[in-house]
């Protein structure tokens, strides 16, 4: 059996995460200010209200301190001469190959976000999809890139 991939995110990826998932959450919380608001039109027991506030904090704290931090700790990665390994998941774990043989280009990235804290993302283009390595030092993810460029190449079979 092969072993699990032995690479991780950087540890500012986690923070970079909790804002999304903040970020996220205020948008749930438009479900029970809609409530809200149509509770002013109409006789709609406070309860209902209550509930939904309280459900969504709650969703909203599980997501923000339990969610990304299981997300966090189980990304890994590795590059080997031949293929890239993901390994990612919370509740369903994730394990995908790319050969080499099959990248058509890779590149970096970099939001608002991710450049603040200093940090971009991998993604790696097959004919059939994408795939991103989120959350790297800038460096690494520079050197990551032109790691992949090179075996790509060197795989090419038309070379």
């Amino acid at each position: 059996m092969r072993p699990l991939p032995d690479r991780s995110l950087a540890p500012r990826t986690l923070r970079v995460w909790k804002i999304g998932a903040v970020v996220e959450s205020l948008f749930l919380f438009l479900i029970p200010a809609g409530y809200w608001g149509l509770s002013q039109f109409w006789e709609l027991p406070d309860w209902g209200f209550y509930t939904l506030i309280g459900f969504f904090f709650m969703l909203a704290l599980v997501d923000i301190f339990l969610i990304q931090s299981l997300k966090w700790k189980r990304w890994r990665y590795k590059v080997y001469e031949n293929e890239v390994e993901l390994m990612r998941g919370v509740f369903i774990v994730e394990r995908v190959i790319i050969p080499m043989i099959r990248v058509q280009h890779v590149d970096t990235r970099q939001g608002p976000v991710l450049r603040h804290y200093k940090l971009a993302s991998v993604t790696i283009s097959t004919a059939a999809t994408i795939h991103e390595i989120p959350g790297l030092q800038v460096e690494a993810a520079d050197e990551l890139r032109d790691q992949i460029a090179q075996l790509a190449r060197e795989a090419d079979p038309d070379e």
